[in-house]
């Protein structure tokens, strides 16, 4: 039986290890510390409390790492300390440059590392979520990975492959959704909202309902994609590319982070929170 540490069971986290338990692998996690809320999440998913990140790296096979991005390199330099010598599997949302900077790490601690990047929502239903990984020991934790509703694809290349593949993909969706808040934004300041939306109406009838959605959805999880739009941006500036749309797009998530831990905002509350009062 292969042994998988998660070391952070959070939404997404959760629901990948219990897909991968489910696949009949032993899965880990360090509750030691940890609040009320990742408790319950952890045992929701059946997920065996190893305590401590020693520990877990003490008996795994496997570390997967699936955190906010700002902690990647924070957490690889953790279990390389501990002198991990498994497999570590970064899957967070880091430009290329993060995911070498972090495979590099792990490695001078002894372990071998394989890139990821996670695409689609927490894995529930099957076909809907994608673990791209990349590097040397790519195809066997593919075999691993595909599993219940979770599937993973190998992609061509060393590690930064598969993060590549999440920045493009995530530039897009989380790009242009943070771009749509800002465009009604601005609307709403100048005082032009209600005839922007008639137009819509007539030549982009969806875009009224996915800023809606946009609104709805990402509110309380735009803290998190702060540093997902900041890793983009970096990706395009290291390809030669403008790096200013995604800037632009982590300035609107950082401004919508307030409702991080509040009930979900209606858009009008998203509008009032990007807009910071103008002059007379």
């Amino acid at each position: 039986m292969t042994t998988i540490g998660l070391l952070n069971p959070g939404e997404m986290g959760s629901m990948v290890g219990a897909a991968v338990r489910s696949g009949g692998a032993r899965v880990l996690w360090a509750g030691e510390g940890r609040s009320a809320a990742t408790r319950k999440r952890a045992s929701d998913a059946g997920l065996e409390d190893a305590g401590s990140v020693a520990a877990v790296a003490r008996a795994s096979d496997v570390i997967l790492s699936v955190c906010p991005p700002h902690a990647a390199v924070d957490l690889a330099t953790q279990v390389a300390a501990l002198r991990f010598a498994g497999t570590y599997v970064d899957g967070n949302a880091v430009s290329p440059a993060t995911a070498r900077e972090v495979g590099g790490i792990v490695e001078k601690g002894g372990a071998t590392f394989v890139d990821g990047g996670i695409i689609g929502p927490p894995p529930v239903k099957p076909g809907s979520t994608r673990f791209y990984v990349s590097g040397s020991g790519a195809e066997r934790i593919a075999k691993l990975l595909t599993v219940g509703p979770l599937e993973s694809i190998v992609v061509p290349g060393g590690p930064g492959a598969a993060s590549a593949v999440k920045m493009a993909y995530a530039s897009w969706t989380k790009g242009s959704s943070a771009l749509l808040l800002a465009v009604c934004a601005m609307a709403s300041a100048e005082g032009v909202e209600d005839s922007l939306v008639r137009e819509w109406k007539i030549s982009q009838p969806d875009l009224s309902a996915r800023a809606e959605g946009a609104a709805k959805s990402n509110a309380k999880k735009a803290w998190r994609f702060i540093g997902e739009m900041e890793e983009i941006a970096a990706t395009y500036a290291a390809a030669g590319l403008p790096d200013g749309f995604h800037q632009g797009a982590a300035e609107i998530y950082r401004r919508m982070a307030i409702y991080k831990d509040g009930p979900s905002p209606s858009l009008a509350e998203v509008l009032r929170a990007l807009t910071p009062r103008r002059p007379a």
